[in-house]
């Protein structure tokens, strides 16, 4: 084989082929990178700044700001609001962790497909469309006034303990639902290896399809509780002494409002970081599911 006929040289003048030379690095445009940062500044501002010259330009702002801004009234309103508040969140906390499992017992129960569970799995959807046919506060006022007024031995006669127990029946109905999206959502190849591999209809359940169907609903459950954090305040009306409550008494004994301007404070202050949490574990379980559909 002559020179010209080897596999390493060219058609033209038997030059050796070469790869092409890579592209000339690029340097880090700092322009670019900081222009739409400035853009949504400078709209932000502008934005909020007309806003807050609007309010304040308003004849009856004076007035509006001695009502429900008046720092004196909030220095004074805080101790027995934040009081409130504590309360708020231990109600909170509770009220959770019981709408938590009840919640998952109920979509259990109501994805199991053996006939013999059918009675339950009719209840549980009784359940469901009774208790989320009913708004909250209706329940609240039923349970927290009618149940202590029964009297009935043996049973609490808190309104507090009767008005969470309403608020635990009432989310605990749209839990369920979303748990029962999340069962829906796995695969039903999931069931079919189970059963192969021996495993009864609960074993199934509650090893091979719950923990991926938790997993499933994880950001929409992190709404609920944003959710249930400020429906707490919904107590008050049937007289338990939390935030609002608190800012109401201070309220009717002075004629300011800014008490409830200090409780809408701390609520905010709870749900804001609940709120960012909702949006990361949604922006992971995003990136997760791309990941696995790649």
């Amino acid at each position: 084989m002559t020179d010209s006929q080897s596999p390493n040289t060219g058609s033209l003048g038997g030059a050796e082929r070469r790869p092409p030379p890579p592209p000339p690095g690029r340097s880090y445009n700092w322009r670019e990178a900081l222009a739409p940062s400035l853009i949504s500044l400078i709209s932000i501002l502008v934005v909020f700044g007309a806003l807050a010259w609007v309010i304040t330009s308003a004849e009856q702002w004076p007035r509006i700001k001695l009502q429900f801004f008046n720092v004196d009234a909030m220095i004074a309103a805080f101790p027995r609001v934040l009081q409130g508040f504590w309360i708020n969140m231990r109600i909170w906390l509770i009220v959770l962790a019981c709408i938590l499992v009840l919640g998952i017992a109920l979509a259990v129960i109501r994805s199991l497909r053996a006939p013999w569970f059918a009675p339950f799995r009719l209840m549980v959807i009784l359940y469901i469309d009774l208790f989320r046919g009913l708004p909250v506060l209706l329940l609240v006022l039923l349970f927290g006034f009618g149940i202590p007024a029964l009297n009935l031995p043996g049973l609490p006669s808190s309104s507090l303990f009767w008005g969470a127990v309403a608020m635990v029946l009432s989310y605990s109905a749209y839990v369920c639902e979303i748990y029962r999206s999340g069962i829906d959502a796995v695969h039903e190849g999931q069931w079919a290896a189970a059963k192969s591999l021996g495993l009864t209809e609960w074993q199934t359940m509650i090893y091979a399809i719950l923990p991926q169907a938790v997993r499933n609903v994880l950001p929409a459950m992190m709404n609920i509780v944003v959710a249930l954090q400020k429906d707490v305040a919904l107590l008050s009306i049937i007289g338990v002494r939390d935030a609002v409550r608190e800012a109401q008494i201070y309220t009717a004994s002075t004629f300011n409002y800014s008490s409830l301007i200090v409780a809408a404070g701390l609520f905010l202050l709870a749900t804001i970081p609940m709120a960012r949490l909702a949006d990361y574990v949604t922006r992971r379980d995003r990136a997760r599911r791309l990941q696995v559909g790649g």
